[in-house]
């Protein structure tokens, strides 16, 4: 503890990290704790976050605006992979803490703090993430990780430090819910909702949007133009990926859109309950999809079903800065050349619903697939396929029958 002169702590000015300044400074000789919060999105969170930090006990607070690249470098490409953890988790949180970390590694390098400190608990994902990230891009540099060390073993520990601390927390023991929050996605953890048998209070916990049953009766018709599987546009007006995804979360949550209710494995092993909104990123995993569904060959759209797994225990397990991770880019990017279209949805109290896809490279051929008359396929050709398809089953049968008599 004697070597750690000047850390820098991932900080959001929750409880965790709220109470870890004051715990670094009791416990590693008063040494000097860099905040450093990373803007992907959270909004309102950030305000007041700079006279928090140093009345706490932080020499300065870095705040980083990491909104474009995340969306951009992170969020885009996991679409694009269609990669979807346990056939619900949309990655909002896995996918924002290798950036995070990287950017930790950066400021770490320029302050040449001695090491870098962490709010997460040993139980979660997020350690194995932070911690993955800073390996890829300092792999000496110390790692501080109080959970793991001190005396507090709830977060009503955590609330009984802060308080005798006199550090500010906007909670109380009552809304003391686990949230992570930003552009894509908010969740939430804890309280009532760690017993599965739990219906969620969604008129208490929501916050990016309303419940199925509080939204319009009248459904709400957008249109997602993509190119090269990139969404590019929005009822037709073009904009950035940032504005977009604000865009989406705004009538996506007023129409009662991507609510997710899960237990979901963690990558430490125990199961965990969670309650997600990610209304702007269910409605682009949904377009995505089915603009595939026009532009992609049957062998192309079934593999990369197959990777879209692989990809998402990827990015779940914090393995984003990995050769692995970035091979399987490289396919997806190889497999968007063509995924550029208009796709049209009905949102209706927190359904998705299909209203229409086109695309200039659609493989899609009403001429061939229609059930009135056509000139373009001889159905007796049909006979000949099925022969030679089923032949294996045909010849076992044969040869059953043989070994039965």
């Amino acid at each position: 503890m004697a070597e750690i002169k000047k850390v820098i702590l991932a900080y959001s000015g929750g409880l965790d990290t709220s109470i870890i300044i004051p715990w670094l400074k009791e416990n590693y000789n008063n040494c000097e704790v860099v905040a450093v919060a990373a803007d992907v999105g959270q909004g309102a969170e950030l305000s007041g976050l700079e006279e928090k930090a140093i009345k706490t006990g932080a020499s300065k607070l870095y705040i980083e605006d990491l909104t474009k690249e995340f969306v951009e470098d992170y969020i885009f490409p996991t679409v694009k992979a269609g990669a979807v953890y346990e056939n619900k988790y949309l990655l909002g949180t896995s996918f924002a803490r290798p950036l995070i970390g990287k950017r930790l590694v950066e400021i770490a390098k320029k302050e040449n703090a001695d090491a870098i400190v962490h709010g997460c608990t040993g139980k979660g994902n997020d350690q194995v993430r932070f911690e993955l990230a800073i390996k890829a891009f300092a792999p000496n540099m110390k790692i501080i990780a109080p959970w793991r060390t001190w005396e507090l073993k709830s977060r009503d520990d955590e609330i009984d430090y802060a308080e005798a601390h006199n550090v500010p927390i906007a909670l109380t023991r009552e809304t003391n819910y686990s949230k992570d929050k930003n552009i894509w996605h908010l969740s939430h953890e804890g309280l009532d909702l760690e017993d599965p048998a739990n219906e969620p209070d969604y008129e208490k916990i929501l916050e990016l949007g309303v419940s199925p049953e509080q939204a319009p009766d009248k459904p709400t018709y957008i249109t997602l133009s993509f190119e090269k599987g990139v969404p590019v546009a929005l009822n037709g007006e073009k904009m950035d990926g940032v504005t977009l995804v604000k865009k989406l979360n705004e009538i996506g949550g007023a129409n009662g859109v991507g609510l997710a209710d899960i237990v979901e494995n963690r990558l430490v092993g125990m199961k965990s309950r969670g309650v997600y909104e990610t209304p702007g990123g269910s409605i682009l995993y949904h377009a995505h999809e089915v603009l595939e569904t026009i532009c992609l060959d049957k062998e192309t759209q079934h593999y990369k079903q197959q990777i879209a797994l692989k990809f998402a225990d990827i990015v779940y397990n914090g393995q984003w800065f990995t050769p692995l991770r970035e091979a399987l880019s490289a396919f997806v990017d190889s497999t968007q050349e063509t995924v550029t279209g208009d796709v049209k949805l009905k949102l209706y109290k927190g359904n998705i619903i299909n209203a229409g896809v086109t695309s200039p490279y659609t493989l899609y051929s009403e001429e061939f697939a229609s059930f009135g008359e056509d000139d373009v396929y001889d159905q007796n050709d049909s006979a000949g396929f099925i022969n030679l398809f089923g032949l294996p089953i045909k010849v076992k049968a044969l040869l059953d029958e043989q070994r039965n008599k």
